[in-house]
């Protein structure tokens, strides 16, 4: 009766926010997931630009420790009680959506609109690095030396020669956990370091193929990885922030060397399925100005325009009065 009143006097009611708080929830996760599957972008770095980065590393802490230490002293009503399942229930769908049902185009994508695909996000880091260093409060001399830090040691991650590692259980175990760390944080991407290690293409081709055990070995992985992950994230984010913005900063101003659109290959390999993958490439410039430099150059303006105008709507003001209290909590 109530809620009819407010919807009829035009006011939202609390039913209608949680849901619209849930379809945001939703497509975030999504375009985090979507971000993940792509090597040398990060779902770390989407999660930063819509503004509920601090919120992700809250509730991962929340879920994977505090709600486990009551779950090991019998308290299940509690634990479940405790895990925000408001924010993580629709985030986790999301990215689950865009893993399964996004796999299979951006391999396509990447393997036949290469630049395109790379100008555009190019263009998303690029500017997000803009958008996210006005998180900061105050630039001082060590946020610069974190900043210069991050970029280098990104840079050169980036830069690594793929191995190859054995497709075993304990293989694909410790490639969850490396992996989902790296996805958690802007500017290292998971999906890099799962090719760095060997375990892109198989992990890829256990999702194409509906290979169930290796993919729950994997999130295995991927849970411990982040119940570990988590809690020096949320410690050094509510002890030290500025300091960690700055590095997170770094990291994706130093992967930029990775998400460069125009590349040349100067060593590949064949992977399990025959097919050619690059392992060694080089920074290169369009050598003419033709159709595909201006679609590339259409599309690194479009991921920019996009960025600013996300920041411009304030998607966080909504969300300004959880995160407020996130902090709160975390402090506590």
């Amino acid at each position: 009766m109530i809620d009819k009143l407010l919807n009829k006097l035009g006011i939202e009611t609390q039913a209608e926010k949680r849901r619209k708080n849930a379809i945001r929830l939703f497509f975030s996760g999504f375009s985090m997931g979507a971000a993940d599957i792509v090597p040398g972008v990060s779902g770390g770095t989407v999660a930063f630009i819509l503004g509920i980065y601090e919120e992700l590393i809250y509730s991962i802490k929340i879920a994977t420790s505090d709600a486990a230490k009551l779950l090991l002293k019998g308290k299940v009503n509690e634990a479940l009680k405790s895990i925000p399942f408001q924010f993580l229930l629709p985030l986790g769908l999301g990215i689950l959506s865009a893993v399964f049902t996004l796999a299979k185009l951006l391999d396509f994508l990447l393997t036949h609109h290469p630049v395109q695909i790379w100008s555009f996000f190019f263009g998303l880091v690029l500017i997000s690095i803009f958008v996210v260093a006005k998180r900061i409060k105050k630039w001082e001399y060590t946020n610069f030396a974190a900043l210069i830090l991050g970029a280098i040691a990104a840079y050169l991650i980036v830069g690594l020669v793929p191995t190859q590692t054995p497709y075993t259980p304990l293989a694909v175990f410790l490639a969850g956990m490396v992996a989902i760390m790296a996805m958690i944080l802007p500017g290292i991407s998971g999906s890099f370091l799962l090719l760095i290690m060997g375990k892109y293409q198989q992990i890829l081709g256990a999702v194409n193929n509906k290979e169930v055990g290796m993919l729950l070995v994997f999130v295995a992985g991927a849970i411990v990885g982040l119940a570990v992950f988590s809690q020096i994230l949320n410690w050094l984010y509510t002890k030290h922030h500025d300091l960690l913005v700055a590095t997170l900063i770094g990291f994706m101003a130093g992967s930029l060397r990775k998400v460069w659109p125009w590349k040349e290959t100067l060593q590949t390999v064949l992977d399990s399925h025959g097919k050619e993958v690059p392992i060694v490439q080089i920074n290169t410039l369009p050598t003419v100005f033709n159709a595909e430099v201006l679609v590339s150059l259409m599309l690194f303006m479009a991921a920019i325009i996009i960025i600013l105008y996300i920041e411009k709507l304030n998607l966080t003001k909504e969300q300004t009065g959880v995160i407020k209290e996130v902090d709160k909590r975390s402090h506590s």
